[in-house]
C-alpha cells in the first residue's frame, strides 16, 4: 500500500487511482462511433488509467438513446474489459430505466455500475434510498453513487448517505458536489465505502481528504498528467503532486474556454490521436476556430502538445 487513501473495505473492485469519464465519440452526422468510443477508452488505459467510467457527464449520456447507451458500454467492455475495471454509467430519471441499463451492463460484462442521482424531479430521502436499493437488488455488481447536485438538482444529505450505505452492493460514491466539508464528513463516517473525487479542481485535495481515486475530465485528454499526479501522491511525493495539481488547474482553465464541455474533444483533436472524437451531440457544440487556436496555444505553452 502506498500513501494514497485505500478503497472502501466493502468495495470488491478496490477502485482507486485515475478513472477517466470516457467520451462518447460521434460521426459528423452525430451518430455514435462505437469504434472510436472504445478507442478512447483504450487510449486512456494505455497511458496508465486505473479504470474507466463510460457514460459519465463527459460521455454525454443524457443525449443518447437507451440503446446507444447500452451499446457504448458493450463496446468499451469488449475493448478494455479485463485490463482495468469498467464501471458503467447507468443512471436515468426513472428507477425502471436505471435498472434496465444496470442489467444490460451486467450482461455485457461491466465490472460495476455508477448510478447518478435521478434528475429533473425533486427527490426526498425515502425516494433516493428506495431507488438505489432497487437498482442494487437488480444486479450482482457493485454500485457506486454519482453525486452531482449542480446537474441533477438533487443533493444527498449526510443522513441519506448513512441510509444508502446500508444498501447491499452499494460500495462507493463519486462526489462532484465540490462541497469539501460534506465529502470530508462522508469519508469519515463511511470507511467501508470507496470515495472518488469528481472534479479536476479537487484532485490533490480529494486525495488529502481521503478519496481513493479521481474521476478526471482532464485525464480524458491528458491521462499521463493525472496519472503522474496520483502516482506522485501515492509515492509520498506530495510536493510534486501539488505542483501537478497546479498544472491541472491551468489545463482545466484552458479546456473551459468556449462552449460547455467542448474542450476535451478539441484537445484530443489537437493531440492528433489515432481515432476521431468527432463533434459533441447537439445542442452541445465544439469550439470555433478562434477558441480552438487559443486552446492549442495554451496547451503548447504548457508543453502538452
Amino acid at each position: 500500500m502506498g500513501n494514497a487513501p485505500p478503497p472502501g473495505s466493502d468495495d470488491p473492485l478496490d477502485v482507486r487511482g485515475v478513472v477517466p469519464p470516457t467520451i462518447t465519440a460521434f460521426d459528423e452526422d452525430e451518430s455514435v462511433d462505437y469504434e472510436a468510443t472504445a478507442a478512447h477508452a483504450r487510449f486512456v488505459v494505455d497511458r496508465g488509467a486505473h479504470g474507466v467510467f463510460p457514460l459519465g457527464t463527459n460521455g454525454e449520456f443524457p443525449l443518447l438513446t437507451p440503446e446507444e447507451r447500452d451499446d457504448v458500454v458493450e463496446a468499451v467492455v469488449e475493448t478494455v474489459g479485463g485490463d482495468v475495471p469498467v464501471i458503467a454509467g447507468v443512471g436515468a430519471p426513472s428507477t425502471r430505466q436505471t435498472v434496465a441499463h444496470a442489467e444490460r451492463a451486467e450482461m455485457v460484462g461491466a465490472d460495476g455500475v455508477v448510478v447518478v442521482t435521478p434528475y429533473y424531479y425533486p427527490l426526498d430521502r425515502e425516494a433516493a434510498v428506495e431507488h438505489y436499493r432497487r437498482v442494487a437488488e437488480s444486479v450482482d455488481l457493485p454500485v457506486y453513487v454519482y453525486h452531482i447536485p449542480s446537474k441533477t438538482g438533487n443533493s444527498l444529505s449526510l443522513e441519506t448517505l448513512d441510509a444508502l450505505a446500508d444498501v447491499d452492493n452499494l460500495v462507493g460514491l463519486k462526489d462532484s458536489s465540490k462541497d469539501v466539508p460534506w465529502l470530508g464528513q462522508a469519508i469519515d463516517a463511511h470507511p467501508e465505502l470507496t470515495f472518488l473525487a469528481g472534479s479536476d479542481s479537487l484532485l490533490f485535495p480529494g486525495l488529502e481528504v481521503g478519496c481513493a481515486g479521481v474521476v478526471s475530465a482532464v485525464a480524458n485528454a491528458f491521462p499521463e498528467l493525472v496519472v503522474d499526479l496520483y502516482e506522485a501522491y501515492d509515492d509520498g511525493d506530495e510536493e510534486r503532486a501539488r505542483t501537478l495539481q497546479s498544472e491541472v488547474y491551468e489545463v482545466r482553465s484552458a479546456l473551459k474556454r468556449g462552449p460547455y464541455m467542448a474542450g476535451v474533444k478539441t484537445a484530443l483533436d489537437l493531440r492528433a490521436v489515432d481515432f476521431e472524437p468527432g463533434p459533441l451531440r447537439s445542442p452541445l457544440r465544439k469550439m470555433d476556430d478562434a477558441d480552438r487556436d487559443a486552446l492549442g496555444d495554451d496547451l503548447a505553452d504548457l508543453d502538452l502538445l
